[in-house]
This record gives C-alpha cells, sequence and structure tokens, in this order.
C-alpha cells in the first residue's frame, strides 16, 4: 500500500481511543463534497509506503493506542487485509473507514479490526451523483457489518442537496436494525467539485430532526455538529 499522508495524533477519529491516522491514495467514488481530493485525482508524491507507515507507528506507541486508516478508499487496495495484520500484530487497536464498496476486500480485513465505519452518501438512488450506479456491493458490506461482530458505524455527512428529509428515509431502510448511526456536518471550501465550496450547511436544528428519524431505524444516533 502507499499512504497519501499521515496525521501522527487524533483525538476524534477512533471513538474513546487516542490514534494516528493514515490517508491512502485512490477512490472509486467521485463525492463533489470531497475535502480529500488531492488523494484521489492524480495523487502527487511523496507517498509514503506500508513498511515506512509501520515505522513511524512503531515510534508513536507511547502516544497512541490506535490506527485509523481512511482514505482516499483503503479497501481498493488488495494489500489491505495483509497491512491490518501487521498493525494488529503490532498491538494497536485498528479501525477501517470505507464506503463499503468492496465487501471481499472488508470481509478479509475483519478478523484483524476493532472498529468500521462506512459512509452512507445519500439514498441508494442518488449515488449515481458520486458515480456509482451499482449499489449492491455497498448493500453486501452493510449486512456483513449488521450481522458480524466487529464495532462499527454507519455515517453520513449531511450535505444539502445532496441529503434531504426523503433521502434520510430511505437511507433508514437501507441501514434499518443497525447498531449505530452518526451524522456530520457538512463543511464548505476545499470541496472536489467547486460549486459545493461555497453551499451553506445544513443549520444544527434541521439536522437534529435527521437524528429523530434516523431513531426509528437503528439503535444509537450520534450527532457531531
Amino acid at each position: 500500500m502507499k499512504f497519501g499522508g499521515l496525521q501522527k495524533t487524533s483525538l476524534i477519529d477512533f471513538p474513546g481511543k487516542v490514534s494516528s491516522v493514515l490517508f491512502s491514495v485512490g477512490c472509486n467514488l467521485r463525492c463533489p463534497f470531497c475535502h480529500n481530493g488531492r488523494l484521489i485525482v492524480d495523487p502527487k508524491p511523496p507517498f509514503l509506503s506500508d513498511e515506512d507507515a509501520l515505522k513511524v507507528l512503531r515510534s508513536r506507541k507511547k502516544y497512541v493506542d490506535a490506527v485509523v486508516v481512511t482514505g482516499g478508499e483503503p479497501a481498493m487496495n488488495s494489500d489491505l487485509p495483509d497491512f491490518v495484520r501487521k498493525l494488529k500484530g503490532e498491538g494497536f487497536s485498528v479501525k477501517l473507514d470505507t464506503n463499503g464498496f468492496y465487501p471481499k476486500v472488508l470481509k478479509e480485513c475483519l478478523p484483524s479490526l476493532d472498529y468500521v465505519a462506512i459512509d452512507i452518501k445519500t439514498s441508494l438512488k442518488k449515488y449515481s451523483l458520486m458515480g456509482a450506479h451499482d449499489t449492491s456491493s455497498l448493500l453486501t458490506s452493510i449486512k456483513m457489518l449488521i450481522e458480524g461482530s466487529v464495532d462499527y458505524e454507519f455515517r453520513c455527512t449531511v450535505v444539502p442537496t445532496i441529503v434531504t428529509v426523503e433521502d434520510i428515509l430511505k437511507m433508514g431502510e437501507t441501514v434499518k436494525g443497525a447498531k449505530r448511526f452518526a451524522f456530520q456536518q457538512f463543511v464548505p471550501g476545499g470541496t472536489l467539485d467547486k460549486n459545493f465550496n461555497n453551499l451553506k450547511p445544513y443549520p444544527a436544528e434541521v439536522i437534529r430532526s435527521f437524528v429523530e428519524i434516523m431513531k426509528k431505524y437503528v439503535g444509537e444516533v450520534v450527532l457531531r455538529i
């Protein structure tokens, strides 16, 4: 694997843990509101190899107890399962952030993971806005987590026009029976599509109304605004 960045310390990316965050390069989706465009479209070196990343993480052991692998889309890499096994072997708790479109790789990773976060961008029919016209693989990953034993959350960045009340209802049906769902505020600026740079985020009360809807479908709803 190769990584486009490493955040040495984070207090927010892994619930309840101090973590380092690795950012993989490349993604199968093109979300117009993405803030990591430099990792997705023609990423530029220098890159960090998996072995170099492990060396840095070993040196951080006295400061962090967990590693988050995010992107881009980490599960695009067939060697991700081997890498997370190495992280687990080093004694780290491991969290994977993924868009859910690579269920086979996710399944291989699960024995080495302590937490998984799958992004639910919007209702399934609107995934075409992100460049995905077949969401069957996402549904497979959702089912895998709901029926599995690894701790997880589904999460949504509430982007106006991408996520509406009608979408929330459909998303609730998609993840019905899930353990946990998290809503995150959209922050304009630096987006892949420049038309989203100045898009006004939803007011807090609108997002809280989304929370009330989602409570009907899942066990716990987390609000991160």
